[in-house]
């Protein structure tokens, strides 16, 4: 598996509140975790930080190359409700990083199969066959109402309440966590990142060009340049993976 990865603080921002984590588990298998940090006086990085060591460590330990589909989605599934805890925990024993919490996406890739936990807006695409495909769904205001008829996906994109997010790690005791898995082919790329990046590049668009013109290891720098050029109004994290 080829990796390209990249995490930058945007034009605004004047501190990085995402964290990205990248490690290959043996010769067959990689995991992804992209965190988009807030809330708190100075917590949002320490939140992102803090759940996405923890399911690192958490997964180091705990997966190995027979690991069953079935096992892979208790142990993600696990270590977020876990980190949730540990982020809920530092957020009460510290009256600075009281309310912090932070989106997460955990991407286990093996060969065949990409299986994500995930909570909050940050996002997981699949690039295949010169197709690219959004396989996490956000939990946020705006997409509750584009599920619910009252407005449509291109208004979401523009929509005020677009940053609201409806779950997160760390703000409360328990959190909900989504997983899904997808079969995977050789030369698939999984993408992984946060909002940052997807609010302002058009990826359907710019992913395809930016493949044909650079070396794969360039595609996060790319991606990231990008969405500085379009504003950077946020930090921004992507993580891509190719099989």
């Amino acid at each position: 598996m080829k990796i390209s990865a990249k995490t930058h603080t945007g034009q605004v921002r004047h501190v990085n509140e995402d964290y990205c984590a990248v490690h290959e588990l043996g010769e067959h298998a990689t995991l992804v975790v992209v965190c988009d940090g807030m809330g708190g006086a100075a917590g949002g990085d320490v939140a992102s930080k803090s759940a996405a060591d923890f399911v690192v460590e958490t997964v180091q330990n705990a997966y190995r190359p027979q690991s069953d589909s079935r096992f892979i989605k208790h142990m993600l599934v696990a270590a977020l409700s876990n980190a949730n805890n540990l982020v809920f925990g530092l957020s009460q024993q510290d009256d600075g990083l009281f309310g912090m919490g932070t989106t997460m996406v955990a991407a286990l890739l093996t060969a065949q199969t990409v299986h994500i936990a995930h909570v909050g807006d940050s996002r997981a695409y699949l690039y295949q066959q010169g197709m690219l495909r959004q396989l996490t769904r956000d939990h946020s205001v705006v997409q509750a109402l584009v599920d619910s008829g009252q407005i449509t996906e291109v208004e979401a994109r523009i929509h005020p309440r677009r940053n609201l997010i409806t779950r997160v790690l760390g703000v409360e005791e328990q959190v909900d966590i989504d997983y899904c898995e997808h079969p995977l082919q050789e030369g698939d790329i999984v993408l992984v990142c946060t909002d940052g990046l997807t609010n302002t590049v058009n990826l359907a668009r710019a992913l395809p060009l930016l493949l044909e013109q650079s070396l794969f290891d360039e595609l996060a720098e790319d991606l990231v340049a990008l969405a500085n050029r379009n504003g950077g109004g946020d930090n921004i994290t992507v993580a891509a993976v190719r099989i």
